[in-house]
């Protein structure tokens, strides 16, 4: 009998109130439905949505700091490994209460996504059988498939669930993952329980610091393997503790705890410590005739060394596009449809956006759809001056006017055939520029300043602009058949407060300028209710600012964010140096500076190494600003 169809067999019994036939559901699912049964549970019904308190919350977080830092991270590692949408990462306690998720946008939004969220208990009693919840009970990993949840609410679900252990062995939390695909939750199995044993692990040395930590296994080529065994040991050689694995590959013995090492290893434990810390990899035989590979992986009193990364660089999954630009948000799907068919065509395309909406990774993105081989040339319109608005765009011939370049120049617009124009801030265009670029979209043809012969050009206009160019049609500061030739196709980015994809680019930022740092969506829901008038620039800015003051790994959530608004980043060292003031691009790097010379506590060579930069370079924007 296929899977499925013995599933549903077996539902059939249970929603009839009948005992579950033998065979038809796995011994942990028909023991689970029994003892749910035997709750008084309805599996008809709607779960226990019930949320505990936000205290509550905090102070299961605090109870679990360490533990909790490594789960994020990996967690964080884990979403970017799991293809596809609709899906959703989380972080629980022995009990099953959640305290931390991780999800794509798509499954925020649905109504099991709206019931996985912090606070939400899923132990068996609230939540029928469920993976965390038979983690739970058993304390081992465990899957439920859709109609295996007893409750016929969560059918819709399949979820994993791995137990994560602290020095001593004992469960104190859960990784689970949940999407609404069975098939590739089989895939996602081995992913979870791997994240699972990577904080059980990293837990174990961070939670030991004053003792030598050795990994040991009966093959050496599995040393570096998250399956290996690790104990904990004094400088007088008393075992402090045992890892699971450690355990079962020394028979399981209870009474390791608080033995010498040369009880449970035939071996002088002075002679082969000196060889360990020498790097080398000794073979020890145990006091029952077993034989391990040993190796140090952790020095008493010393920094932990990490067995293995925590997480690799892996290439960000919200929809990444050309240059970093996010576009999982249905509009802006919408319109890279329209600018895919528009390109082709050769279409001009108009971009209307808010400062800091992203316009110009907007057209680059423009750029990357037409397929083009030639540059993308970004022009801001507004920064070139007026008298020379003309010769930079169409170059100029040797000697057109005083001061120029005895060779002449080419112009922007050559240096970008076969390419990609973009003209930012397009209303800034000096009146009488506009009628010689009106006549070049006519004809694509670049006739250069002081004579010369016109060439023929082959170019994708792209413009961009932060206001309606309807107003300066009404006070005749633009003209309306320039207008009209531009935005043959416009296209709206949206402000950021009405992006629907607003996770995906909060984890990109933060990921662009801390690939360290992890955030819950528990900190995203609490940033995106912030006013962002400044839009994505503002968030980033806003993100890098926290990042500096935050520099000790620890997870970004709701209070943290909470305590710390954008006016109180913002306001710290919030004043450039003279040299940097009035530069967008060297005030940021200047305030980056600054911040983190404040978070460091006037240490200027922290801040220097923190920051990758010389000791002179971060004194020069300090003293400028001393001096102001």
């Amino acid at each position: 009998m296929q899977h499925s169809n013995a599933v549903g067999y077996a539902r059939s019994y249970l929603e009839g109130g009948q005992a579950i036939p033998a065979g038809t559901v796995a011994a942990s699912i028909s023991d689970s439905w029994t003892r749910c049964r035997a709750q008084g549970l309805d599996p008809g019904i709607k779960p226990d949505d019930t949320v505990v308190s936000f205290a509550q919350i905090q102070h299961a977080r605090e109870e679990l700091r360490n533990c909790r830092r490594l789960a994020l991270t990996e967690m964080q590692a884990l979403y970017a490994q799991i293809p596809g949408p609709n899906f959703i990462l989380a972080f629980a306690d022995r009990h099953g209460l959640i305290i931390d998720t991780i999800s794509d946008t798509h499954f925020s939004r649905t109504k099991a996504g709206k019931s996985i969220i912090p606070g939400s208990a899923w132990h068996e009693s609230a939540h029928g059988t469920n993976a965390l919840g038979l983690t739970v009970i058993h304390g081992w990993a465990s899957r439920v498939y859709g109609s295996e949840h007893y409750f016929s609410d969560d059918a819709h679900l399949s979820c994993i669930a791995a137990p994560i252990f602290n020095m001593h062995g004992q469960m104190i939390g859960a990784l689970d993952a949940s999407c609404a695909n069975a098939t590739r939750q089989q895939h996602t199995e081995v992913l979870v329980k791997m994240a699972a044993t990577q904080v059980s692990n990293s837990l174990f040395l961070i939670e030991q610091p004053g003792f030598y930590v050795f990994a040991f296994h009966p093959r050496a080529e599995y040393l570096d393997t998250l399956s290996t065994g690790l104990i904990a040991v004094s400088d007088d050689g008393e075992i402090i503790s045992v890892n699971r694995y450690g355990k079962a590959f020394l028979d399981e013995r209870s009474s390791l705890t608080g033995h010498g090492f040369e009880t449970v290893f035939n071996c002088a434990f002075g002679p082969m410590l000196q060889r360990l810390l020498a790097g080398d990899t000794v073979q020890v035989r145990d006091q029952i005739g077993g034989s391990v590979f040993m190796q140090c992986r952790q020095v008493a009193r010393g920094a932990a060394r990490a067995t293995r990364a925590a997480s690799g660089a892996v290439e960000n999954p919200h929809h990444k596009t050309a240059e970093g630009f996010i576009a999982a948000d249905p509009k802006i799907q919408e319109s890279l449809g329209l600018v895919a068919r528009a390109t082709r065509l050769g279409m001009p395309i108009h971009i209307f956006g808010e400062t800091g909406t992203g316009k110009e990774l907007m057209a680059r993105e423009v750029h990357r759809l037409s397929q083009r081989s030639g540059p993308f040339i970004a022009v801001n319109c507004g920064a070139i001056p007026e008298a020379l608005f003309i010769s930079e765009l169409f170059g100029y011939e040797p000697g057109a006017y005083t001061n120029a370049n005895r060779q002449g120049a080419p112009g922007l617009i050559r240096q970008a055939d076969k390419g990609t124009l973009f003209l930012d801030e397009v209303a800034e265009i000096p009146l009488a520029a506009q009628a010689v670029l009106l006549r070049f979209l006519d004809n694509m043809e670049v006739q250069p300043l002081g004579g010369g012969r016109a060439s023929k050009v082959n170019v994708q206009i792209v413009s961009a602009t932060n206001h309606a160019l309807e107003k300066n049609l009404n006070n005749h500061t633009f003209r309306s058949d320039l207008l009209f030739r531009l935005n043959a196709l416009t296209i709206t980015l949206p402000p950021l407060h009405e992006r629907q994809d607003f996770d995906a680019i909060t984890r990109y930022l933060l990921a662009e300028l801390s690939p360290g740092s992890v955030i819950t969506d528990a900190g995203i829901s609490r940033l995106q209710g912030l006013p962002w008038t400044g839009n994505i620039r503002q968030l980033r800015n806003y993100l890098q600012r926290l990042v500096v003051f935050h520099a000790d790994g620890s997870p970004i959530d709701e209070a943290l964010i909470g305590q710390h608004s954008q006016d109180t980043l913002a306001g710290t060292a919030s004043q450039a140096c003279r040299a940097c003031a009035g530069h967008p691009l060297k005030e940021a790097e200047c305030l980056q500076i600054r911040a983190s010379y404040e978070a460091n506590h006037h240490n200027i060579s922290q801040t220097a190494r923190q920051l990758n930069l010389s000791r002179t370079t971060v004194y020069k924007h300090l003293e400028t600003a001393r001096s102001k």
